[in-house]
């Protein structure tokens, strides 16, 4: 369990931390001052056929293992996780920048993922279908699919890793996990934690490295029978074709670029301080963040003044700070892409309202921005900003606000406000999306569906239906000898 941040962040494969095997290492830089907080273990290609050797072998030993004892097990883990939320959240802090606070709730809401997914995994029922025959029996059964490997972004170094490794674990699976070079610590203590626990040798393998080098020969292996991913639309089209000349089952947890619409008999003050909060959280650097704000123009002016207002009072800095609410991005190349986003939609039309600049010379930091009347052909109406930019457009009406919400082909989030059962009811039905969270925030809890569709994937890394791509289903039929 780490104390500070390490000097080394090492490699797990066959149950032991390693170095790679050529002694190659990355820096890992502190987005909020730029300080190499340590060294990473780079794999290569020696390291990834040790890792798969290993998983094939724990694939045996756990495929095996009773799902009674994989559940004690995972619980075992989750409250190591919860005893050391302390300082794995400073860990992830320190390397991913989002204040403590948000860590820390991280931290304890993968404790919670793990328990739930432990659960759920002692009800992977198979069941019994009636026979057109006498003497004949009919079951399916369900089996765990083979080893997995995982692609995990940055953003949330806990929760995309855990949501994976858990439905794995929970199934019977081993995996390869290749976790993000920006931000390995954390999922490094999330490892040792099952380690910790008494996770056999070779059940679960961490490696970072080139992201295209691992993900070109760990999916087309033989040995890997499953892949999830979290990440851009581009690269998840580009793994999921390589997946599929393999025939290998897949997971896609992709891109975003959710709609918010407000109508005028929505309680706006509400919506307001909800959506700043969900918009600034981890510096807009979140999939399902709010970003186009579809606001009946009748209210449009008061949503925007009191979006602007809270936006201005949102406190930035170094996330270890007291008072931090929002912290840097993640790299420096961000600060350039977000930044190159709102110049293009002022010039496009747009009113800068809020923001709109990077903060100093040191750090990654960007100014919570608002901007207003954005036009449909800006680039930050067609392309996700993963940044903190929120994004006001007038609409007259529901109709209007479903044609914009539908325009674009992502369809991961999308949020709602309205006191008319009616206009939540057609909100709910209308918008093209894979999950809908109408008057509050309600996504993303261990026990309900969390995935999108059409560019924004397909799949499901939350509630019941998560575990089905980890399990292949059996038909076996007997007639009885007579």
């Amino acid at each position: 369990m780490i104390v500070s941040y390490p000097e080394q962040v090492l490699l797990h494969i066959n149950g032991q931390w390693k170095p790679a095997a050529s002694g190659k290492t990355l820096p890992i830089i502190n987005p909020a001052n730029e300080v190499v907080l340590g060294r990473l273990a780079h794999a290569e290609i020696a390291d990834l056929d040790e890792a798969l050797e290993a998983a094939e072998k724990g694939f045996a030993v756990w495929s095996r293992t009773s799902s009674f004892d994989r559940y004690k097990l995972m619980r075992k883990a989750a409250e190591l996780v919860r005893e050391r939320a302390s300082v794995i959240a400073r860990a992830m802090t320190a390397e991913q920048g989002k204040p403590l606070a948000e860590a820390r709730m991280e931290t304890l809401a993968a404790a919670d993922l793990i328990d739930w997914f432990a659960e759920e995994g002692r009800r992977t029922y198979g069941r019994t279908i009636p026979a057109r025959l006498g003497g004949v029996s009919q079951i399916a059964v369900k089996e765990p699919v083979g080893p997995v490997a995982a692609f995990t972004p940055w953003n949330f170094p806990l929760n995309q890793v855990v949501r994976k490794l858990s439905a794995a674990l929970a199934t019977g699976c081993s995996i390869i996990i290749k976790a993000p070079e920006e931000t390995p610590a954390s999922p490094a203590e999330l490892v040792r934690a099952f380690a910790d626990a008494g996770l056999p040798a070779g059940v679960v393998n961490l490696v970072y490295g080139v992201p295209a080098e691992i993900s070109a020969y760990l999916i087309p292996h033989p040995v890997i029978r499953k892949i999830s991913f979290t990440g851009s639309t581009a690269v998840g089209k580009q793994l999921a074709g390589l997946a599929g000349q393999h025939m290998k089952r897949v997971t896609m947890e992709l891109g975003g670029h959710a709609p918010v619409i407000v109508l005028k008999d929505a309680d706006i003050q509400r919506a307001a301080k909800l959506m700043v909060g969900s918009k600034f959280r981890n510096a807009g650097q979140v999939c399902v963040a709010p970003t186009r704000f579809l606001v009946d123009e009748d209210v449009y002016g008061e949503f925007v003044d009191s979006f602007a207002a809270l936006t201005r009072a949102v406190k930035v800095g170094d996330g270890l700070a007291e008072g931090t609410m929002m912290g840097p991005l993640i790299s420096e190349r961000r600060i350039e892409a977000v930044g190159a986003l709102v110049q293009d939609a002022v010039q496009s039309g747009a009113e800068l309202v809020a923001g709109g600049k990077r903060i100093g010379n040191s750090g990654y930091f960007f100014e919570p921005t608002v901007l207003s009347n954005v036009p449909r052909t800006a680039r930050i109406m067609n392309e996700e900003p993963f940044g903190p930019v929120a994004l006001m457009v007038p609409v007259s009406g529901l109709d209007e606000a479903l044609e914009e919400a539908n325009r674009l082909n992502y369809g991961l989030a999308a949020y709602g406000f309205t006191r008319s059962a009616d206009s939540a009811a057609r909100m709910s039905s209308g918008v093209r999306s894979g999950m809908v969270s109408i008057n509050h925030l309600g996504l993303a809890l261990p026990e309900v569906p969390f995935g999108g569709i059409n560019d924004s994937g397909y799949g499901t890394e939350g509630g019941a239906d998560a575990l089905e791509p980890y399990l292949n289903t059996k038909f076996v039929t007997h007639l009885r000898a007579e």
